[in-house]
């Protein structure tokens, strides 16, 4: 009875673990979509006035490009992504073959007996199908990570929702061009280049979609 109640306690534990450590995993994977934040510059304090409309310190009312073009400028990603894959195959075979070999009876020429008569036949016919919709929506704001000479701008960012249940991870990054940004700071996710765009849960509602750690590992060794 208490090896029973050990291996149950083994069993609950490692559950629990196990659940712990996949919110541990997107926590530290969080870490990598930490924001670029750039340090303090002293920029000297140019508030004289003398007397003009025009004001050097002033950026102007329309004259300003509110776009994104420094590391640690932030802009929004609208998230417009539909996929839709489909895959079919069909394959047949067939193959038949036939050996005879007659030897004579010196006895009896007029009754030859087959020394050796056999045959073979094979066939195969298989049939394979696969399809997959993916449709994403929405806005996340990125932070700008690198500028190169070019002005292409590397971008990274994320969003975590906490929810009841569990958390959701909204992650992505990539490469824009200055030109797809639009006046109001917005880039469409159709115009990033090695866009990796990535969601996820983790929590007990990403979990009913899964198998069990007990099943997994069952079907890995099973032969069927």
């Amino acid at each position: 009875m208490t090896i029973l109640k050990n291996k149950i306690f083994i069993m609950i534990f490692a559950t629990v673990f196990i659940s712990s450590c996949a919110s541990h995993v997107e926590d530290r994977a969080s870490l990598d979509f930490e924001p670029i934040i750039p340090e303090n510059m002293n920029i000297p304090n140019n508030n004289s006035n003398s007397g003009g409309i025009y004001n050097e310190s002033s950026g102007g009312l329309f004259a300003t490009d509110r776009r994104a073009g420094q590391v640690g400028d932030i802009l929004t990603i609208a998230l417009s992504e539909d996929f839709t894959a489909s895959k079919s195959q069909s394959a047949t075979s067939a193959k038949s073959d036939s050996f005879k070999v007659d030897l004579p009876n010196l006895l009896d020429p007029a009754g030859d007996q087959a020394l050796l008569d056999s045959g073979a036949e094979t066939s195969f016919s298989g049939t394979g199908s696969a399809a997959q919709t993916n449709s994403l929506r929405g806005e996340i704001s990125v932070t700008v990570m690198r500028v190169f000479s070019n002005g292409n701008m590397e971008i990274m960012g994320q969003k975590k929702l906490h929810l009841n249940n569990g958390n959701e991870y909204v992650r992505l990054s990539g490469m824009i061009r200055p030109q797809d940004i639009s006046a109001n700071n917005v880039v469409q996710s159709s115009r990033i280049a090695n866009a990796k765009i990535a969601y996820l849960g983790v929590g007990d509602i990403a979990d009913t979609g899964q198998k069990g750690w007990l099943s997994r590992a069952l079907a890995s060794i099973s032969p069927l």
